[in-house]
Formats: C-alpha cells, structure tokens, sequence
C-alpha cells in the first residue's frame, strides 16, 4: 500500500474541559468548520479520555462534554457531513493506543515538553496517563488512517511523534499500513491573547472573565468585554509592522481578521489611523454578528440534551465503521486473534 492510495482524512479533537472561549473558536473550531465539505473527509472528537488525565469533577465532565458537542454543532459542524464522536464511545482509540503503547520508546515520551509543563516539578505524582498519553493521540489520528490533522504550534511536537510511531509500526512489521499524517497550520488567529495582557494566551483559567470572551456570551456581553478590552493610546497602523511592541493592538486586530475571514493587512488596509474608540466598535458589531449566534443555539442545544446524545450515538456508529477495519487489520499485522465483533 503507498501513501497515495488512503483516503484523504482530517482528525483533529478538543478536551472538553468547560469554559469554551475565543481561543478555541478561531484556533481550532472555526478551522473545522472551514475544512468540511473540503476535498477531505473530517472527524471531530471530544477527548475525554484525555481529559481524564488530570482528575475531573464527573459531572462537569459529563456536562462539558455535551457543551463542546453544542459549540462544534452551533460553530457550523455538520453531524451528517462531518463525523463528531465522543472519543470514549468508539473503543478502537484506546485499543489500538496499548498497540501504540508498545511500539513508543521511553526516551520519545520523555521529550515531550507538554508533560513537563503539565507535571510540573512533582511530575512522580503525575498519572501514568498524562505521561502516555501522546500514544493515545496518535491512536486517536491513525485509528482513522487520517492523512492531515489542523494543529497549533504547541501540538506539533506530539503530530510528530504520532508520525515517529507510524514509521516504527510500518518498519517493525515491513508495512504501509499506517500514513505519516501532515500537520494544517493555518489562520490569522491560531493563538488568541487575553483582552486585559496582550502577552498572555487567552485562558478559561484567568481569574478575570473579562480577559476572554466565552462563546455562551450574550450580545451584551460580548460588546462590553470588547469596550473594555485593554489597549494603547496610539492610532492604529496601516501595515502590520506597525503592530510590532503592541500586543494589545496586535490582538484585537488578529480577532478582527480571523472573524472577518481577512488578513491582517487587509484589516489594517481599511482601518489604520483610526484610534481604538473607532475601531472597538467595529469589533463589538462583528463578534456580535458572528458570536451571539452561537451562543444562542448552544443554550438551545444544552435545552435538549437528548438530542446531543443522539448526535454522539449516530457519531459513533458512523466512525466505528472505519475504526473497527482498521484495529481488525492492526491486530492481524501485528498477530493478535482479533474477537469476532471487530
């Protein structure tokens, strides 16, 4: 089998953690939505074994896990066109992560700079499970023999390692069975900066709400985070060089640009010289076009949980359709009796 011959695929998948805000619309969620219906087939996951890497509470997980299923449907996520799936329904993920498990060096998941920024200097006190679970992550990609996953900058490091686990696989066993899955970098705003420090990734841990806009924002919300929003005393520039030492300005124009689907040069091309009490209302008048919407039919959505499950349900059925060949195949490469249900 050569790599030209697998289905063009996207993976990608959101911890559902709570608190959805700006951040995970524009990096993550907003490029989903723009990528279905594409020259690719998508599948979008709530990870929640992942998220259970760290302890949680479990009716916030429960409730979480429906609330980031209402924002990937409310954002533009189409369950018939795309296939969204709670990660813990379809268990070929965490099957084909042990195989994952086995194939992974120690020394790879050493190097992995998310598990120490994550454990902390008490790391002998992490789970097991935040240590390996960059072998879960590669299951969640290659269970689907995704050919393309969107990533921020901060998750190349783990598509890496997805891709060092596939050659392994394909060496140790003298196969093509697995892709070597490419990274999709893209978008003006892939890293959204809190409203109150520019400097600061936008964060559902900031004690301040203000800091970040949360997608179940109303429109009056929305409006008076944006006023209020921390910037300079200067006009803004006409080139984008003229963003450089302002994060604040920087920010606000990025957000701007990723909701209007332009780029920043274009945005400053028709608002430079103007100062920030010109500008801010333009912004507020956009996110709320863009924004409240969602809000609305996310709190729409959590009214009929039933109908969230019944999504995730069709979800599962749908993706385990794929999965379920897949680890049927692993276990045969590998010399494992696979059980009769696969």
């Amino acid at each position: 089998m050569s790599e030209t011959s697998f289905t063009p695929r996207v993976f990608s998948g959101i911890q559902p953690s709570g608190n959805l805000h700006l951040g995970n619309y524009l990096g993550a969620i907003k490029r989903f939505v723009d990528m279905q219906g594409s020259d690719f087939e998508t599948v979008y996951c709530m990870v929640d074994l992942h998220a259970i890497t760290v302890w949680q509470n479990p009716q916030d997980l429960m409730r979480s896990t429906r609330e980031l299923c209402a924002g990937f449907i409310a954002s533009g996520i189409d369950p018939e066109q795309s296939i969204l799936i709670n990660q813990s329904q379809v268990p070929e993920h965490a099957q084909l992560a042990w195989i994952f498990n086995c194939v992974a060096r120690m020394g790879w998941m050493q190097r992995m700079t998310q598990f120490k920024d994550k454990a902390g200097k008490n790391s002998q006190n992490a789970s097991l499970g935040l240590f390996a679970y960059p072998a879960l992550m590669a299951a969640d990609i290659l269970v689907y023999h995704a050919t393309h996953v969107p990533v921020g900058e901060d998750q190349k490091q783990h598509l890496e390692l997805t891709r060092d686990i596939a050659a392994k696989f394909n060496h140790d066993y003298d196969t093509d069975f697995f892709p070597m899955t490419e990274p999709v970098i893209e978008g003006a705003a892939t890293r959204v900066m809190s409203l109150r420090d520019g400097s600061k990734k936008m964060s559902k841990s900031d004690a301040s709400d203000a800091s970040r806009i949360n997608m179940t924002d109303d429109a009056d919300t929305l409006a008076k985070k944006i006023r209020k929003a921390k910037t300079d005393p200067d006009a803004l520039p006409s080139e984008a060089k003229g963003l450089e030492g302002r994060p604040e300005a920087r920010n606000l124009i990025n957000i701007y640009a990723a909701l209007n689907d332009q780029s920043v040069d274009a945005v400053l091309s028709e608002v430079g010289g103007k100062q920030f009490g010109e500008f801010k209302p333009l912004l507020a008048d956009l996110a709320v076009a863009k924004l409240a919407p969602i809000a609305a039919e996310m709190a729409r959505l959590m009214n009929d949980q039933t109908e969230i499950d019944r999504i995730l349900a069709r979800g599962a059925e749908r993706a385990r359709a794929i999965t379920a060949p897949i680890l049927r195949k692993t276990y045969d490469i590998v010399g494992m009796v696979p059980p009769a249900a696969l």
